[in-house]
C-alpha cells in the first residue's frame, strides 16, 4: 500500500510533467488550438434575429439556424442538410432575398483567386422547404434582385438575369472571353488589391443592374506551369498588369431589364482610371462611383443618373501620396450619405448632403475610426469602431450624428468588434486580447452593458493552460533616431534575466498594416510560443509605414518602399540587442510577402545586426508586383526608377553575411516565383551560399496537406542550426 506522501509526490509529479507540456507543430496546424466561432453571423433585416452556420458534430450535418437577438434562443432551424441529399456536401455560404423568405446557398466551391470562386448555387424557399438546384454549371456572385423575382449572377465573363418564376436566364452581356473581354466579374488585380469581385449591382426598383466592363485584352500575360501528377505540365495563364504596364480598359454600363438594352455611360474626362467602387444609392435612378486616378492621389465621387447617364462630381478627394478607397459610403433616406476619410490627418467619419455638401465631420481627434457599422436612423446615432484607447486596440463607441455624445461601449481593452441587431437595441461583441481567445457575448447598444456569455472559448484556455504558454508583453519602442514604435516581446517562460537569450523577430511592415495588435493572434503565435519554449525571445516591431497612427506615419515611406522600414527595423534589433538578457550576435528577422521583402533587405543592409533571415514569398523587386498596390505606393517605375531599384533586396545580395531561408510557391498567382528565381541567380552571380525550398503548385499562402508542418519543421530546424 502506497503512503499519502509518495501520492502526493506521484501526482505533483504528473502535474508538473502536463505543466510543462510542449507545443508542437503538428498540433499547431492540426486544428489542436482551434478557437470555436460564430461561422457566417449574419444580423437580419426585417426582424431582431441573427443567424449562424452551425455543424452538428454527431449527424455531421449543417445547419443555418435562427436566433434572437433578445434572448439569444434559436428559434428554429432553417434548414438542415441531412434533411436534403443534394447537399451531401455541406453549406459553404448563404444570403437572404430581401424579404429573407428565400436562401440562396453556395456548395461545392472552387476558388479561383483570393477572393473569388465558382460554386453549385441552390434556391431554398423557407416557408414551403423547397429547395432547387438553379443551373446545371458553376457560377459566380449571384445576387437576388430587391424585389426578390430575379438573381443576376455571372458565367464565364458574361452576366446574365435569371427569372424565377420562368427559370429563364437572359443574357445582359454576350462578349466575354478569357484574358480578354470580363463583364460585372473584377480582374486579377482589382479582385486582388481593390478587394471586391461582384462588380455589378441593382438598382433600388430591380429595373436596371449597373456593371463594370473589363477590358483587359491589351494586358501584358503570365504564365505559370502547373506540374500537378501528369506527364506534362499545365500552363496556367492569366492578365497580370506589372508596376507601369498597361492596365485593363474599364467602362461602366447599365442595363435595363425591361427593354433588355445597355446604355454606355460617359464618365467624364478620365485618362488611365480606375472604377474603385460602384453602388446604386437609395434612389432608384441614382448610381454612384469612386473613380481613381492612375497614381490614386485623386478620388472623384460620381452621381450617374439611371436614365440619361450623365455623370457629376459630387465629392473630389486630393492627397499628396495616395487615398484609401472607402467601404464605408452608406446612403440615408433622403441620400445624403455618410463617408470615411482621413482628409484631415487620421480616419474619421463625414456626413455629406445628397449634393455633397459637408454637413458635419461627425468624429475627430488624433486616432482613427477602423470600422463603420451603420446609423440609428430613429435616434440619428451613429456605431462605429476606433482605436481611441490605443493604436493597438479597438473599441466600439457610438456618438451622435451631430458629433456629440460620445460613449465607449465596450467594456474590455483588446479588440472589440460588433454585430448589430436591426433596431440598433443589441449587438454581438466579438472580443479577444493577446491573453485571452475570441469570446462572443451579447451586450446592449445603450451603454454596451453586457448580457450574456454566448461563448468564451473556456475549454481552449483551459487546455492551454497545461503547455505553461508566455505571456506577449506590449511596449513602445524608441530608436536612436527619436522614433517611437509599437512592439511586443515574447519571453521564455522560465526567463532568466542573468542569461543571454538569441532573439528571432518577426513583422510584415506593408503600408497600413498592423502586427502589433492586442488581440487573439493567428497560428504563427503558437509557433513563436513553441520557439520561447525552446530557448528563443520572440519579438515584433511595427515601424514606420504602418497603420492605425495618422496619414503621416502611414505615408512616410511613399515613393521609397523599404527605406524606413528597413531602417526601423534594423534600429529597433539594436535597441533589443542592447538589452541586457539579450545576445546581440543572435539576432533573426522573419517575413512572408512583403515582410519576406523586408526580411531579404534586412539579412542584407543590416549585416552587421542580423545574423539569418526567412524570407516567405517575398517581393524582391517592385518591378515585378502589381500596378495597382505598387504605384499607389511607388508610382511607375518610368517615373521613380530610383524608389524601385534603390530598395530591391537583388541590387544588395554583395552584402549578405548570415544565413538566409528563401521560400516560395511555385504556383503563386500574387507574388510570382519569378521574385525568388531572380533573387536566387542574383545571390548565385554574388557568389553567396543561401538556402532554398519550393513549394510546387503552392499559392501565395503556401498550404494544403501536410505542407505547412513541413514548412515551418524547416523554418524552425533552420532556426535551430542558424540561431
Amino acid at each position: 500500500m502506497y503512503s499519502k506522501k509518495i501520492i502526493a509526490l506521484f501526482l505533483f509529479l504528473c502535474f508538473t510533467v502536463v505543466g510543462q507540456q510542449k507545443i508542437t507543430i503538428d498540433e499547431i496546424y492540426n486544428g489542436t488550438f482551434r478557437a470555436q466561432g460564430m461561422d457566417e453571423l449574419q444580423s437580419m433585416k426585417n426582424t431582431n434575429q441573427y443567424t449562424v452556420l452551425n455543424l452538428d458534430s454527431q449527424s455531421r450535418s449543417v445547419q443555418i439556424d435562427l436566433y434572437d437577438f433578445a434572448t439569444l434562443k434559436k428559434t428554429a432551424t432553417l434548414i438542415d442538410t441531412k434533411s436534403h441529399k443534394d447537399l451531401s456536401n455541406g453549406i459553404d455560404s448563404y444570403t437572404f432575398d430581401a424579404s429573407e423568405k428565400m436562401i440562396l446557398l453556395a456548395c461545392n466551391t472552387n476558388k479561383i483567386f483570393r477572393h473569388s470562386f465558382t460554386a453549385d448555387y441552390y434556391l431554398y424557399d423557407i416557408a414551403n422547404k423547397q429547395l432547387k438546384k438553379l443551373f446545371d454549371f458553376q457560377v459566380q456572385e449571384p445576387t437576388f434582385s430587391p424585389d426578390g423575382k430575379k438573381i443576376a449572377y455571372a458565367k464565364e465573363n458574361n452576366l446574365y438575369v435569371y427569372d424565377l418564376a420562368s427559370n429563364k436566364s437572359t443574357p445582359i452581356t454576350t462578349d466575354g472571353q478569357k484574358n480578354s473581354i470580363i463583364n460585372g466579374i473584377t480582374d486579377w488585380v482589382y479582385e486582388e488589391e481593390f478587394a471586391f469581385v461582384k462588380a455589378f449591382d441593382w438598382s433600388a426598383d430591380s429595373k436596371k443592374v449597373a456593371y463594370i466592363r473589363f477590358d483587359e485584352s491589351q494586358v501584358p500575360e503570365f504564365s505559370m506551369s502547373m506540374f500537378g501528377k501528369e506527364l506534362y505540365p499545365m500552363v496556367q495563364t492569366f492578365k497580370y498588369p506589372k508596376a507601369g504596364e498597361k492596365n485593363a480598359l474599364v467602362s461602366l454600363h447599365i442595363y435595363d431589364v425591361n427593354s433588355n438594352e445597355v446604355k454606355n455611360i460617359n464618365l467624364g474626362n478620365y485618362d488611365d482610371f480606375y472604377i474603385a467602387r460602384m453602388k446604386w444609392t437609395n434612389d432608384a435612378n441614382t448610381l454612384s462611383a469612386q473613380v481613381l486616378n492612375r497614381h490614386q492621389n485623386n478620388l472623384d465621387l460620381l452621381f450617374i443618373d439611371g436614365n440619361s447617364g450623365a455623370a457629376k462630381v459630387v465629392l473630389n478627394e486630393k492627397d499628396k501620396a495616395y487615398i484609401d478607397v472607402t467601404d464605408n459610403l452608406t446612403f440615408l433616406k433622403d441620400n445624403s450619405f455618410i463617408w470615411t476619410s482621413e482628409k484631415d490627418g487620421f480616419n474619421h467619419i463625414y456626413l455629406y448632403d445628397k449634393n455633397g455638401k459637408l454637413k458635419n465631420q461627425v468624429t475627430k481627434g488624433k486616432w482613427e475610426v477602423t470600422n463603420y457599422y451603420g446609423l440609428d436612423q430613429k435616434t440619428n446615432t451613429v456605431f462605429y469602431q476606433s482605436v481611441e484607447n490605443g493604436s493597438i486596440n479597438r473599441d466600439v463607441y457610438r456618438i451622435g450624428l451631430d458629433g456629440k455624445n460620445k460613449v465607449r461601449l465596450s467594456q474590455n481593452t483588446g479588440t472589440n468588434a460588433a454585430t448589430f441587431s436591426p433596431n440598433f437595441q443589441y449587438y454581438i461583441n466579438t472580443f479577444s486580447s493577446a491573453s485571452q481567445p475570441t469570446t462572443y457575448t451579447l451586450n446592449e447598444a445603450k451603454a454596451g452593458k453586457q448580457v450574456q456569455v454566448i461563448e468564451n472559448n473556456e475549454s481552449l484556455a483551459v487546455k492551454l493552460k497545461g503547455y505553461n504558454l508566455p505571456a506577449k508583453e506590449f511596449f513602445v519602442l524608441k530608436t536612436e533616431k527619436g522614433n517611437e514604435l509599437n512592439a511586443w516581446i515574447m519571453k521564455p517562460k522560465d526567463f532568466d534575466p542573468t542569461k543571454k537569450y538569441p532573439v528571432f523577430m518577426f513583422q510584415y511592415s506593408g503600408p497600413g498594416s498592423q502586427q502589433v495588435v492586442n488581440g487573439w493572434g493567428s497560428s504563427n503565435e503558437y509557433w513563436f510560443m513553441m520557439l520561447t519554449q525552446q530557448g528563443y525571445i520572440v519579438a515584433c516591431v511595427d515601424g514606420r509605414g504602418t497603420g492605425f497612427k495618422g496619414a503621416d506615419f502611414k505615408k512616410v515611406t511613399q515613393k521609397q518602399l523599404g527605406k524606413y522600414e528597413v531602417e526601423d527595423q534594423i534600429d529597433a534589433a539594436k535597441v533589443i540587442g542592447n538589452y541586457s538578457f539579450v545576445d546581440k550576435s543572435r539576432i533573426g528577422i522573419f517575413g512572408w510577402s512583403y515582410g519576406g521583402f523586408m526580411a531579404s533587405n534586412c539579412i542584407m543592409k543590416g549585416n552587421d545586426v542580423f545574423k539569418m533571415a526567412i524570407a516567405v514569398a517575398p517581393v524582391t523587386n517592385w518591378r515585378f508586383y502589381d500596378s495597382v498596390y505598387t504605384e499607389r505606393y511607388m508610382q511607375t517605375p518610368q517615373e521613380n526608377a530610383s524608389g524601385y531599384d534603390d530598395n530591391s533586396p537583388i541590387n544588395h545580395v554583395g552584402k549578405l553575411k548570415g544565413k538566409f531561408l528563401l521560400i516560395h510557391g511555385s504556383g503563386d498567382d500574387n507574388v510570382h516565383v519569378q521574385n525568388s528565381m531572380q533573387m536566387m541567380e542574383a545571390l548565385i552571380q554574388a557568389n553567396k551560399q543561401f538556402d532554398s525550398q519550393i513549394y510546387p503548385d503552392k499559392a501565395h499562402g503556401i498550404s494544403g496537406g501536410k505542407t505547412r508542418i513541413q514548412l515551418y519543421t524547416k523554418m524552425t530546424n533552420f532556426i535551430k542550426e542558424n540561431l
